[in-house]
């Protein structure tokens, strides 16, 4: 058989979507599956890869799309908040590992150019794997996301430089341009491209943009020849094609078309990253690994564990939590493609021989495959080892401390955890009824929109066991998560109940099946946004507004209005209001859970959730809907403490002892009510006003605080005892 482009690439699609069946079954993640799909194809296994060129032009638009969407995520702002710490952890790390990494190599007995190739090969960590990784478990936009992300282009960009010196170093520069001036050459480059990008970013994009977005299809169509362009610029000016398509997500950064960007590129980045996956496998050659699986298992050892140390360490000492930097170290826990480019410059020119690159490819299979479980499972992993990674953190963590809570009442607190668009509603609404909010979220740019809509927020991450110990549980109503994640719930659950948490908790959930799972670890209401939108699509489907024909021709017009809780015309009837006669409109329907009663007379009573439609002319009727709108809300206290519970002991010398709960009269006589009732271990859920008390009771009352506190504090005194027979 003939294999064309078309049938290799049709071979290979087959392949990675059986194995990646496979994996799914396995409960693998699909990176590993189209890596193991990659060695298979290539030239260890099937060799059905003839034309690499294919695959490799593949990958490279999905490379370029990848860090074009991460670029999308960081807009200037957020750039100036993480450059710091991404620069120094980024040369930190590669400094570090660089030494510790030469003498490991020094001490096998390596020459010292091969220990230098060895050790700078160490250094480099796979953006595009990581930012996958981070990306699929939507941490991308997280504190140690963008700080992980950060540093791995600075790393990208001390891998470019690398190879530009090990080049020069080899012989690969002519002899009448020194190594200086060629590095001075690269950095004059880099800057005059960053220039060209921030000129076109400040005034012609944001001028071109408007009008391309008019077409859906021409916008994708631009911001994929963009992301490319720029990508092929950079490689073109010596640099890599990553750095050309970060740049050219960040340029369109702080458009209005962001959004719509990402959104239709998601799919299409991820097919075409398939290809990465499958090129690098295919880069395998397993030939004359087993020599040096020693060597390796030593040296993936210090990538696994000692690179992530070493970005603990600076991200401590620069004043981060442990948490962040032991997530943001998870990053570098790997080697990346650029290790095997540097590898192959080094065999081609002569440097090093067969052995080294065989034992930075084995270095960089196991460690590929390790990181890869590491960073899917860092939650768990983290839990673990918290405890040992205390001496990573300073007493003050100062860094994220200043992104922290601004002043907040104690008093009717309640907090929101998660800053996405149901979070925000729930959190500006609960301000609006008087309550004190405490909105905490893990992402940076969630906080500042937090912020804008007037919320005290607080950077933190809802997995994290150590997140409570900032909360103020102490004084909190309810906790409230709006994050629609069944393992962040149940966390979140398990947390707040090893807290001993005395408040209510409330969870958001996407599915009816979580609802049920949630109550039974505690939850107190489950909340579920999509049914509840859905039920008040069908109200507002089915009302009245909707029954009745429009207005030809008419000066007059409908308008529907919404008693809102809390309204201050609940429980009147349309006689009271005097719609017609101060207002000069009509109601023409009114609509009820679905049921419409059109012309309702003057002694229908109107209740929350009531739909109005209204007649009228224009500027009555914005008169009127502003009246109908008006509400008088409860106060925090008045809604939060307006019931209390407690118990009451039947002694043997009460004069409750014997009496029936009809005889007692709790209600009328104590403003109380009994709940239920504790005999001898057993629980009494719903005693019947027949049942008799005896000696040894215990009573659980709900009522009035007042009541509950006259009742858990003042004996049953004489008159307490059988009353008379009541009066009718």
């Amino acid at each position: 058989m003939h294999w064309t482009p078309f049938t290799e690439i049709t071979a290979v699609l087959a392949v990675a979507a059986l194995l990646g069946a496979i994996g799914l079954k396995l409960r693998q993640p699909l990176i590993i599956s189209f890596l193991f799909a990659g060695i298979l194809v290539g030239p260890s296994a099937l060799g059905l890869i003839e034309g690499p060129e294919q695959i490799e032009l593949l990958a490279g638009i999905g490379i370029s799309l990848l860090l074009f969407v991460v670029g999308l995520r960081l807009d200037v702002g957020m750039i100036r908040t993480v450059g710091p710490v991404a620069l120094a952890t980024g040369l930190g790390q590669v400094l570090f590992t660089s030494l510790i990494g030469l003498g490991i190599a020094r001490a096998f007995g390596l020459a010292w150019v091969p220990a230098l190739y060895v050790a700078v090969a160490l250094t480099f960590s796979s953006t595009i794997i990581i930012v996958k990784l981070l990306s699929d478990k939507k941490e991308i936009d997280s504190l140690h996301g963008r700080i992980a992300v950060g540093f791995l282009i600075v790393q990208d960009i001390v891998a470019i430089l690398a190879l530009i010196g090990l080049t020069a170093f080899g012989g690969g520069a002519s002899s009448d341009e020194p190594f200086v001036l060629k590095a001075l050459w690269i950095v004059a480059k880099g800057l005059l491209f960053l220039a060209a990008v921030v000129v076109l970013m400040r005034w012609v994009l944001p001028r071109a943009l408007p009008y391309i977005a008019r077409s859906p299809e021409l916008l994708v169509l631009f911001a994929i020849t963009w992301a490319v362009l720029l990508a092929t610029a950079a490689e073109w000016l010596g640099f890599s094609k990553e750095v050309g398509a970060f740049l050219a997500g960040v340029s369109l950064a702080s458009t209005d078309q962001r959004d719509a960007i990402g959104a239709r590129l998601v799919v299409l980045r991820d097919f075409l990253l398939l290809f990465f996956f499958i090129d690098l496998g295919a880069r395998l050659n397993l030939a004359g690994l087993g020599a040096e699986v020693g060597r390796a298992a030593v040296f993936s050892a210090f990538v696994l564990v000692g690179n992530p140390l070493i970005v603990m360490t600076i991200m401590g000492v620069m004043g981060y939590r442990r948490r962040t930097g032991f997530m943001s170290g998870l990053a570098v826990a790997q080697i990346s493609e650029f290790s095997l480019i540097l590898a192959a410059l080094g065999v081609s020119l002569g440097h090093i021989g067969a052995d080294s690159m065989n034992l930075i490819t084995l270095v960089g299979l196991v460690t590929i495959f390790a990181s890869t479980y590491m960073i899917l499972y860092s939650g768990p992993l983290y839990g673990r080892l918290s405890g040992l990674l205390r001496v990573f953190e300073r007493r003050n963590a100062y860094r994220e401390a200043a992104a922290g809570a601004e002043p907040v009442a104690a008093e009717h607190l309640i907090l929101v955890m998660g800053l996405g668009h149901y979070g925000s509603e729930i959190a500006t609404r609960l301000q609006r009824h008087g309550w004190s909010v405490l909105a905490v979220d893990f992402d940076p740019a969630a906080l500042a929109r937090g912020r804008r809509l007037g919320l005290p927020v607080l950077y933190g991450d809802i997995a994290d066991p150590e997140m409570l110990a900032q909360l103020p549980l102490d004084h909190a109503h309810w906790v409230v998560c709006a994050v629609r994640d069944r393992a962040l719930n149940f966390t979140l659950l398990s947390l707040l109940r090893e807290a001993g948490f005395a408040g209510r908790v409330a969870v958001a959930v996407g599915s009816p099946a979580d609802a049920e799972p949630c109550r039974a670890r505690g939850a107190h209401l489950v909340l579920q946004p999509f049914r509840d939108a859905a039920e008040l699509a069908v109200e507002v489907l089915t009302g009245a507004m909707q029954a009745l024909p429009g207005l030809v021709d008419w000066p007059a017009k409908l308008e529907e209005v919404v008693l809102q809780p809390g309204s201050v015309l609940a429980g009147k009837a349309l006689r009271e209001l005097s719609i017609r006669g101060e207002l000069g409109v009509s109601v023409l329907a009114v609509s009820r859970a679905g049921r419409v009663q059109f012309n309702p007379g003057p002694d229908v009573q109107l209740y929350p959730g009531d739909r109005l439609v209204l007649l009228g002319e224009p500027e009555a009727l914005r008169q009127a809907a502003e009246s109908l709108r008006q509400r008088e809300l409860g106060r925090p206290p008045e809604q939060a403490s307006a019931f209390a519970v407690g118990e009451v002991a039947v002694e043997s010398t009460s004069p409750w002892a014997g009496a029936s709960l009809a005889e007692l009269d709790f209600r009328n006589r104590h403003g109380a009510r009994i709940i239920g009732i504790r005999r001898g271990g057993q629980a009494l859920p719903s005693p019947r006003a027949s049942d008799r008390l005896e000696p040894g009771d215990r009573l659980v009352v709900g009522g009035s605080p007042q009541a509950i506190d006259r009742l858990t504090h003042t004996p049953a005194s004489p008159t307490d005892g059988r009353p008379g027979p009541t009066r009718g």
